[in-house]
């Protein structure tokens, strides 16, 4: 069972996603909290598998307690649910270590695959964020930095959103080996996200960037 905290100062939004999540059997809302703070309280209290946070809270913003997060509670996933597609938004979350992010107006059956996703590791990002991705500048790669042929093969895989068992079954090899190739990456890279390494990839065009990401 996947246990979600809910961080919104809007109740009517807090009512639609549980009323959302309430529909699967593989998910379920353990708690709630209205700002930064009773988030962090909550987070500690509760012990989540996954934060959706909204952005515009009162008393600071939400990008501002994935550090607190992350460093309280380093298994805890957050996910970014809002209205603000700006890139200056969406890079800062990123940076600051969030898993996903996503926009308000997504389909219902897209935060749940969402929230799904991002739980089992993987990190998910609207599709209007990966086109600001494509057009920031793009900076040469240090060559301390440069990867493996196996590594590239895993990255390749890590920018099409597939999982540890999937890179394994494609790649003929261990779940622990994947482990291994995606923690050199990080380290390489300088990042502590899957969401991250996207972002790091195609600044830098370390690889061919997927179709997935062309067409979105």
């Amino acid at each position: 069972m996947i246990r979600v905290l809910l961080v919104d100062d809007h109740a009517v939004l807090r009512d639609g996603l549980k009323n959302i999540i309430g529909m699967e059997d593989d998910i379920t809302v353990i708690g709630e909290a209205v700002s930064g703070s009773e988030a962090l309280k909550k987070v500690e209290e509760l012990q989540p598998d996954l934060v959706l946070l909204d952005i515009n809270m009162p008393n600071g913003t939400g990008i501002e307690i994935i550090p607190q997060i992350k460093q309280r509670s380093p298994h805890v996933k957050v996910c970014i649910l809002t209205m603000y597609s700006h890139e200056e938004y969406f890079m800062t979350a990123i940076r600051e270590g969030a898993d996903g992010y996503l926009l308000k107006d997504s389909p219902s059956e897209e935060v749940v695959s969402a929230i799904r996703n991002v739980a089992s590791g993987q990190s998910v990002i609207h599709p209007s964020m990966t086109k600001a991705l494509i057009s920031i500048h793009q900076q040469p790669q240090s060559q301390e930095n440069e990867l493996s042929a196996r590594e590239k093969e895993v990255l390749l895989c890590l920018l099409e959103g597939m999982s540890n068992k999937e890179i394994a079954s494609k790649l003929f090899i261990s779940d622990k080996t994947v482990k291994i190739h995606i923690s050199k990456i990080f380290k390489k890279f300088g990042v502590k996200s899957r969401s991250q390494v996207i972002i790091y990839a195609v600044q830098n065009q370390v690889v061919p960037v997927p179709d997935n990401f062309k067409n979105n």
